[in-house]
């Protein structure tokens, strides 16, 4: 049961470290980066699709994306889908592929890139803690019910600190090399 408790408590840290890399992943830094594309869903028949089910997504040049429809009557379907994101790129179509110039960004957009970052590292930081409190509060129910002793309860307590630190850690460490990377002209 125990074993159990801490298993699920870093399964769920792990998962809260996983979700911050896929939103760092989605922020434009400047460069191109398939995964920018990764939240636009696609009208496809009536039904949002992501876009990367409805075609390929490639990186021919560090600042331009391509999206090659696997049916090509899809086109203006995707240019609309990436026109209604709030990425701020501008698609255009050839008729075969659909190719996406990243822009370079403003030292005033880096700052509030920055400051977005900041944003998404806290609330990981805030969901890391808030597993920690709730393993706590199993844990003091467990004694209280005679399940575990006290000297258990204060040991699985000081493991579950230091775990979560590693965890806070590796937030820290991946927010600043994004942060690196969107101010990096």
């Amino acid at each position: 049961m125990l074993e159990e408790l801490v298993n699920e408590s870093e399964q769920k840290m792990q998962k809260a470290v996983e979700v911050l890399r896929r939103d760092f992943a989605s922020l434009r830094a400047g460069r191109a980066n398939p995964a920018l594309l990764e939240r636009v869903m696609v009208d496809y028949y009536g039904t949002p699709t992501p876009i990367n089910q409805v075609g390929n997504i490639g990186v021919p040049e560090p600042r331009m994306l391509v999206v090659q429809p696997w049916d090509k009557t899809t086109i203006p379907a995707i240019e609309k889908a990436i026109l209604k994101s709030d990425l701020g790129v501008t698609p255009n179509s050839d008729g075969n592929v659909i190719r996406i110039v990243i822009p370079q960004l403003t030292q005033e957009r880096r700052k509030e890139l920055a400051k977005v970052v900041k944003k998404k590292a806290e609330e990981a930081r805030v969901a890391v803690r808030n597993i920690r409190r709730d393993f706590n509060d199993r844990l003091k129910a467990m004694e209280k019910k005679g399940e575990i002793s006290e000297d258990e309860m204060r040991r699985q307590q000081d493991a579950l600190q230091k775990t979560t630190d590693s965890y806070v850690k590796t937030i820290d460490k991946t927010t600043e090399i994004k942060e690196q990377e969107i101010m990096e002209v």
